[in-house]
């Protein structure tokens, strides 16, 4: 019998109704649309996305996920990374569950290489407790099903890390056939409009340029997740794409205390 990682915010963060999250993702997603990728890769291997209540920044995690349209000849396993909110702990925490729910039916988790990467990196473990209530991860599992929905997903939380131990757990995942990854983070939290806009975009010209040292804790939660990403640049070169940068008073929110959210695309160059 499968042992399912059960919803924590369906109904809070993204609709819990599979009819009405699937007419969501219609409007941001439609099947018809022909996109233009750039020729140099046709599937980014990297989408760097924000993790907020649909309302305030899906449709802008959405513009990424466009780009993965019709690949699942090519995307085997989506490995989703990002900041822990809830639970204090040391390292990176995966989930001992086979299974991940979400309101289209569940994913699977790819356990052979989840233990694999447990096996190769002390510092990756297992705690259900710190993943339970996360909603880091869990946002993109609705967005994968929806999208993906052969594919297997290895949710990878990050507490207290190093970038260079992140780096460490990203270069070996890299090179495993069919591997992509989702970056989640949202931006700049709480400051008035102006003041996002500024730091934000300071922060997407550090990602653009692949300046994972500019980055902190004030530009991006998930900022230890894009540091080792980035870092993958030294020994993999990639283009990086900028696909949104707005921030909740754009969205749902007032403008008086923003949180940013950015949509990034990375490409392997051959």
């Amino acid at each position: 019998m499968s042992h399912v990682r059960p919803t924590a915010v369906a109904g809070a963060f993204y609709p819990d109704d599979p009819q009405t999250i699937k007419a969501v993702f219609s409007q941001w997603m439609p099947r018809n649309e022909k996109l233009a990728k750039p020729s140099i890769k046709p599937v980014p291997r990297v989408l760097i996305v924000p993790h907020a209540g649909y309302v305030y920044s899906g449709e802008a995690a959405a513009k990424g996920y466009r780009l993965w349209q019709d690949s699942s000849s090519q995307i085997k396993t989506v490995v989703v990374m990002g900041p822990a909110h809830r639970v204090s702990f040391v390292g990176v925490a995966t989930i001992s569950a086979d299974e991940v729910a979400t309101p289209l039916g569940n994913l699977q988790v790819d356990v052979q290489l989840r233990d694999k990467l447990i096996e190769a990196c002390s510092q990756v473990g297992v705690s259900d407790m710190a993943n339970a209530p996360e909603h880091s991860l869990e946002v993109h599992f609705p967005f994968i099903k929806n999208l993906l929905p052969g594919v297997k997903v290895l949710p990878l939380l990050n507490g207290q890390v190093t970038a260079s131990e992140v780096l460490d757990v990203i270069q070996h995942l890299w090179n495993e056939e069919g591997v992509y990854f989702v970056i989640s983070s949202d931006l700049s939290h709480f400051r008035p409009y102006e003041e996002a806009q500024k730091l934000d975009g300071e922060t997407a010209k550090a990602i653009r340029q692949g300046n994972w040292q500019a980055l902190n804790g004030e530009m991006a939660c998930g900022y230890k997740g894009i540091q080792g990403v980035l870092g993958v640049m030294r020994d993999h070169p990639m283009m990086i794409e900028q696909i949104a940068l707005i921030n909740s008073g754009d969205t749902a929110g007032t403008k008086d205390r923003v949180v940013g959210y950015g949509t990034w695309a990375m490409y392997e160059l051959q």
